[in-house]
């Protein structure tokens, strides 16, 4: 069976063309909506009576205690192989050494005499970090939130993870020096991080990945009255567009397809190119490598969602990833930083065959929370900024305010607002009698 069968884009129509990048319908309903509603409002108004109940009905699991204990991760911590814990270490110094990097300057300006104007930059309070578990644990996204919170000077970080929590995420979370760890998942950990309850704390922002429950409650607490939250991005599943040339390698782009379709039956995998021989190797090697792989029934069902297509040049396969906007871009060409110049929507880009999406989702420093669903086209990966506040400062000296008192002036006169106006005319006056 083939798994992906090439097409080539002149012989669509306008209607296949467009099917073609139709991204996988997200299994959102009216009934997702309701539940998900329901769920915020219990915990809102029962706290942990509320998440008892969600944790025994959803996870099959009667907690007690939703709070991780420090015994719990000492125990996790005894039972993580050294090389994984070398691994965790390894990977998270790269991810510190990139993050820190986009520690924004402050800036500090005169534009004009007498007029100075700053913006400066204050961590958000309190995050709150879920980190999804469902079939895999995944603790390297504790890295990939965690590092960037602790470099912006977060005072409260809290982590959500579904029951039970896995060593390897207690580890990476105890690495990373997070010790308020709750074990508690989908729409509720997500409610609870937002009203707050007796047992874990309300925050001001949420950040992480979830399944359709959890991207549905980030959705809903941000356009509620009764909570002031914000969250870092809106969610989907998983993707991973790929650009190539005849001088790819085939085995290595079928193994970046196949790597991210295991992410989920609802991820997608795009392969655009210019040869129909490497397009037709690709699916071969798809159908070749899928026997090996551990989560084939994720991977098959991703593939249904998935798309090789054959165009023109490499200039089109770009201008066509710009509509679809990928998580992920990999561009495998000959010359593939002169490609780069013409991406304007990607998550994030990987440049070469020496540089596989796995790189970026584990070690190489660049933050795997990316857009998807086409929110690359507006939004950016995780990065240290989006744990802060940037706040602007002004401050004019009496000679600076009489020199722009003018302009300020006649502005609010046109806006016909007086009272801007007076705040302006009665300094300028105290000034002008002092003179």
């Amino acid at each position: 069976m083939q798994y992906i069968t090439p097409i080539e884009w002149k012989n669509c129509t306008r209607i296949e063309k467009k099917s073609l990048l139709a991204r996988p319908h997200t299994t959102y309903s009216s009934k997702i909506e309701k539940e998900v509603f329901r769920i915020l409002n219990q915990v809102k108004i029962n706290g942990d009576k509320a998440l008892y109940d969600f944790t025994l009905k959803f996870d099959k699991i009667s907690i007690k205690n939703f709070q991780i204990t420090i015994q719990q991760i000492k125990n996790a911590n005894v039972s993580i192989k050294k090389s994984l814990k070398q691994a965790i270490s390894i990977a998270a110094n790269n991810i510190k050494t990139f993050h820190e990097a986009q520690i924004p300057n402050i800036i500090d300006v005169e534009t004009q005499p007498g007029v100075r104007c700053q913006q400066i930059n204050r961590p958000i309070k309190s995050v709150g970090l879920y980190i999804p578990a469902g079939s895999a644990p995944l603790f390297s996204t504790v890295l990939m939130l965690a590092i960037p919170a602790c470099i912006a000077n977060c005072q409260d970080i809290v982590i959500c993870s579904p029951p039970p929590i896995s060593d390897e995420i207690l580890y990476t979370a105890d690495f990373c020096k997070i010790n308020k760890i709750f074990q508690i998942g989908g729409a509720q950990a997500i409610a609870a991080l937002a009203f707050g309850t007796e047992t874990i704390p309300r925050v001001d922002k949420i950040f992480g990945p979830g399944n359709v429950y959890v991207t549905e409650a980030k959705k809903q607490i941000i356009q509620r009255e009764d909570c002031i939250i914000s969250i870092d991005m809106p969610a989907g599943p998983s993707e991973l567009l790929i650009i190539a040339d005849e001088k790819a390698i085939p085995e290595f782009i079928a193994a970046d397809l196949l790597s991210q379709a295991e992410h989920g039956p609802n991820s997608q995998v795009i392969f655009l190119t210019t040869s129909l021989q490497l397009a037709k190797k690709v699916s071969a090697n798809i159908n070749k490598q899928l026997i090996t792989l551990k989560r084939q029934n994720f991977i098959i069902n991703a593939l249904n969602n998935s798309v090789i297509v054959i165009l023109d040049n490499l200039k089109q396969c770009v201008e066509l990833s710009n509509t679809y906007g990928p998580e992920h871009l990999m561009i495998q060409t000959s010359k593939p930083r002169d490609l780069l110049e013409l991406v304007t929507n990607a998550g994030s880009v990987f440049l070469g065959q020496w540089s596989p999406e796995s790189a970026g989702d584990y070690a190489s420093g660049t933050n795997h929370v990316l857009p998807t669903y086409g929110y690359a086209k507006t939004f950016s990966g995780v990065s240290v900024i989006d744990f802060q506040k940037r706040i602007t400062v002004q401050e004019l000296t009496p000679k600076g305010l009489l020199t722009l008192a003018p302009t300020i002036e006649i502005l609010s006169n046109a806006e016909k607002l007086d009272a801007h106006r007076r705040a302006i005319t009665i300094r300028v006056s105290v000034l002008k009698e002092d003179i």
